[in-house]
């Protein structure tokens, strides 16, 4: 044999896709992990395409998943994700993917780690990388999580079947706190000397807000306007990878963590075309988001970066916050994509505090197989 073959699934979840293991079927002895996903997904690529992998080029269609049945009495499966690099030999465990979060029960069902009856049928989800819960609620047929439906989100072409996905006390994923430097509003100061407001924030992943106007822009730019601007590009990951040491993540910012935290500019929504040509209407959104990490401006908004943007509009004192509209409902986030719509459920009564954030995903099977690692 010139390679391992391993049972595996390539699923899109929300707006992501990655390649789904089952625990049971990857050596025992992690150390052997990150090699085994840069192969799968064909990195590090310095022609940035991931052409010899699973991977394509971006950090949303560039992860893997690990799951398994549970021995917690609060959850039915553990999930791992795993965040791998484009362009560096890194696996990234540091923070979850809610987007994948989605396609955890469907692959369950589809590999047999868990059995459920027809119908509607909520799975509980361990995610390892942040010690959190989630519930999955999603309709059953035959087994298997229904796939087709009338629920269209942004970023997906095509529309399926609801997943509404149910964070419990999501705050304090990555760093422990809502806030982990205990304010709503802190202030970065870079290395020219000039400072910046900022929030940090910790709820799904640790998340960084910027006014856009701060940076000479408006958030509603379109990605390629903005990767461009490599001035722009350069000030971002400066003010991150210093919010990531005020946060806690790192002890300096040459080791702070590629995938966290991820920062966002933040501003009022504007008439702006989505990427698939479609007119964003400013009045159906509350605030315009545009947010990078791996240094990327992602094409559709990641959901932990969305969960975390939602409860920040929530919050009196924030950076989002004085620039949204006050939502009667979700809270709606025009980014590259359209808009996505957030539900948080927040208190500010003795100290914020975040019960749950609830977003609705679609899920889909594209190969049920092995995946072949050259030996």
């Amino acid at each position: 044999m010139t390679s391992l073959r391993i049972p595996a699934c390539f699923i899109r979840g929300g707006s992501s896709k990655g390649v789904f293991f089952s625990l049971e079927d990857l050596p025992p002895d992690r150390s052997f992990w990150d090699p085994l996903f840069l192969s799968v997904i064909g990195s590090p690529d310095p022609y940035g395409r991931q052409l010899n992998g699973m991977g394509g080029g971006v950090s949303s269609v560039s992860k893997v998943a690990v799951i398994s049945p549970s021995d917690r009495d609060d959850a039915d499966l553990d999930f791992t994700f795993g965040q791998v690099a484009v362009g560096n030999p890194l696996v990234d465990y540091s923070s979850n993917c809610g987007n994948l979060s989605s396609a955890v029960g469907p692959f369950a069902l589809e590999r047999g780690l868990i059995r459920l009856a027809d119908g509607q049928r909520s799975v509980r989800v361990y995610n390892t990388n942040t010690d959190k819960i989630l519930i999955a609620h999603f309709a059953v047929e035959d087994g298997l999580a229904t796939e087709t439906g009338a629920f269209a989100i942004p970023g997906v072409a095509g529309t399926g079947a609801p997943i509404r996905l149910e964070f419990l006390d999501p705050a304090g994923a990555g760093t422990g706190s809502l806030l982990p430097t205990g304010n709503l509003t802190d202030q970065i100061r870079t290395n020219d000397g000039r400072s910046f407001d900022a929030t940090l924030m910790d709820v799904g992943n640790p998340s960084v807000f910027i006014d856009a106007a701060a940076v000479g822009r408006t958030a509603n730019e379109s990605i390629a306007e903005l990767e461009a601007d490599r001035a722009l590009m350069d000030l971002l990951d400066e003010l991150r990878r210093k919010a990531a040491v005020m946060m806690g993540l790192a002890e300096d910012e040459a080791s702070a963590p590629a995938a966290v935290p991820k920062i966002a500019i933040v501003g009022a929504p504007q008439a702006a075309r989505d990427l698939a040509g479609n007119m964003i209407d400013p009045e159906m959104a509350d605030l315009a988001v545009r947010m990078l990490s791996m240094e990327n401006v992602h094409r559709v908004l990641p959901l932990t970066g969305a969960m975390c943007t939602g409860v920040a509009c929530r919050l009196s004192g924030t950076v989002p916050a004085a620039l949204t509209k006050i939502p009667d409902g979700d809270v709606r986030l025009a980014n590259p994509s359209g808009i996505l719509p957030v539900g948080a459920d927040v208190t500010a009564n003795d100290g914020p505090s975040v019960r749950s954030v609830t977003v609705v995903r679609t899920a889909r099977l594209l190969m049920n197989g092995e995946v072949a690692v050259p030996i």
